[in-house]
């Protein structure tokens, strides 16, 4: 039955993440992936969070299923290699070290706010 959980957290974290890429997109416009960005540094956190502190039912419902519908590599991958391709490059390269020191950064200060491990 731990299946369900991970079904569960997935069917919030998939439309959240569709959501908060539309809302981003109206907001801040297509020039740059906002919204993937933003996902994917809140389930780092949420994650880290979670490490060390949630029983092994809350960790399938939010880190397995919501965080893994809700953040997106493919996505994250796709998106930089279109700026890439669409002559954006420092664009690409700036979506790459955004998502990187913004998810590393979340996640630690998740783990952090979780206390000691």
């Amino acid at each position: 039955m731990n299946w369900l959980l991970v079904v569960a957290g997935a069917a919030v974290g998939a439309p959240l993440r569709y959501l908060t890429d539309r809302a981003a997109r109206a907001r801040l416009g297509h020039a740059f992936p906002w919204g993937t960005l933003a996902v994917n540094t809140a389930g780092s956190f949420l994650l880290g969070l979670l490490t060390g502190v949630a029983s092994a039912q809350v960790h399938l419902l939010l880190g397995t299923g919501l965080c893994g519908a809700l953040t997106t590599y493919s996505t994250f991958s796709y998106e930089t290699l279109r700026l890439y391709e669409g002559g954006t490059r420092g664009r690409a390269v700036l979506n790459v070290a955004a998502s990187l020191a913004a998810g590393l950064g979340a996640v630690w200060l998740g783990v952090r706010a979780a206390g000691p491990l």
